[in-house]
């Protein structure tokens, strides 16, 4: 009896007593496989749009309605994930080897074909075409990385700083596998007057589309603040953008948005549902307080955000991030990482001596650590510090 998981071969060949010795040789062989006969091109095209996928197909160069190689591209074709064996007479052996530069896995000599040959044939052609799939597939991967970096430094961001002092590290993932961006995003900018800004979102939801949205609001957000706008006025203004650019009204968007004076004595902090940025002094650091937080963008009509002022040390950094890095699980049950638990792992990493982008690697790495795997989650990090003039 044949199981769930045989070996599914498709025989084309129009000869029944051909077809007969076929499934006799592999009855007598240890192989788990099923055998369909087609007897001309027409069956096999209906039983290869119509079955479930094949594993191999073996096949007959000399048909009643298609012969020769013209005949194996079409095979190939209706069956690109098969491996195709060609079978060809003792006196064509040269066509075999033709078969097999036309994309073959491999052909067999009727006359020669016995049950181990057989079976051992099927196995090596299955094999090389797993192989060669696989490949493919690392190729392509490798293809796509190259491209998604080229698109990268097209639509990530590049901070925009004045002053030499001031230091800026970043981390980017996007949660889904092989895309380029999440909904995620961030900025930084220094304007004329000395004041630095910077920022940090995430657009709810995941896919191309939130990400898409994602690039349009930090590209808002920047020619707004070259602009002028800033403050309460500026959030308003990204909210009223946020509801035009959005396709459903279930969209919103949490933004953590800071502006540090030109003279660094200071930032002004702006929250919209965004979790709490970290504030570094030298080797300590402390999450900004709860207090002082609008809700995200997009949720209610002449919403308002209040600021909040906050001193800054003569060594200072900030560093925001985005939920994704703090809602992974710690350990098997339900706790989350949270802001208390990313400040633990922060100030582990400020005693190992850890700082800028070592310090954000770190950080992922133990979050991914406690969570047990990979955060699933868009993920994004900035951290901006400087030093008193």
């Amino acid at each position: 009896m044949v199981g769930r998981d045989a070996l599914r071969v498709l025989l084309i060949e129009d000869d029944l007593g051909d077809a007969m010795l076929v499934q006799e040789f592999l009855d007598e062989t240890d192989l788990d496989a099923g055998l369909s006969v087609a007897r001309s091109l027409a069956e096999a095209r209906e039983m290869l749009a119509g079955a479930p996928n094949f594993h191999c197909v073996l096949l007959d160069l000399s048909l009643p309605d298609a012969d020769g190689l013209d005949l194996l591209r079409e095979v190939l074709s209706l069956a690109p994930r098969a491996a195709v064996l060609v079978l060809t007479g003792l006196n064509d052996a040269q066509v075999g080897v033709a078969a097999v530069a036309a994309g073959a896995e491999d052909y067999l000599v009727k006359q020669e074909v016995e049950p181990a040959l057989l079976a051992r044939a099927l196995r090596y052609a299955l094999e090389r075409k797993r192989a060669e799939a696989s490949e493919r597939e690392l190729v392509e991967a490798r293809l796509l990385g190259r491209e998604n970096t080229r698109l990268a430094q097209g639509l990530l961001p590049v901070p925009r700083l004045r002053d030499g002092g001031l230091r800026h590290h970043t981390r980017y993932r996007p949660g889904r596998r092989r895309a380029l961006l999440g909904g995620d995003f961030y900025d930084t900018i220094q304007t004329p007057d000395g004041a630095v800004h910077l920022m940090i979102g995430d657009v709810s939801g995941h896919g191309p589309d939130e990400a898409s949205l994602g690039v349009r609001l930090r590209m808002a957000w920047r020619t707004l603040v070259l602009t002028g706008l800033t403050g309460g006025h500026l959030l308003t203004t990204l909210d009223e953008v946020l509801t035009l650019e959005r396709w459903t009204e279930e969209i919103f968007t949490t933004l953590c948005m800071i502006t540090i004076a030109p003279d660094q004595s200071h930032a002004t902090v702006y929250r919209a549902g965004h979790p709490r940025p970290l504030l570094f002094g030298g080797a300590t650091v402390e999450a900004l307080p709860e207090d002082d937080c609008g809700p995200a963008l997009g949720l209610f009509p002449d919403a308002e955000w209040p600021a909040a002022t906050v001193a800054l040390p003569g060594d200072w950094a900030l560093m925001l991030y985005t939920d994704g890095l703090i809602e992974g699980r710690v350990g098997d049950g339900p706790q989350r990482l949270d802001t208390e638990g990313l400040l633990a792992l922060t100030r582990d990493a400020l005693d190992d001596g850890l700082t800028g982008q070592d310090l954000l690697d770190a950080l992922v790495a133990e979050a991914e650590n406690l969570n047990g795997g990979g955060l699933t989650d868009d993920l994004a990090i900035l951290l901006l510090s400087g030093e008193r003039p």
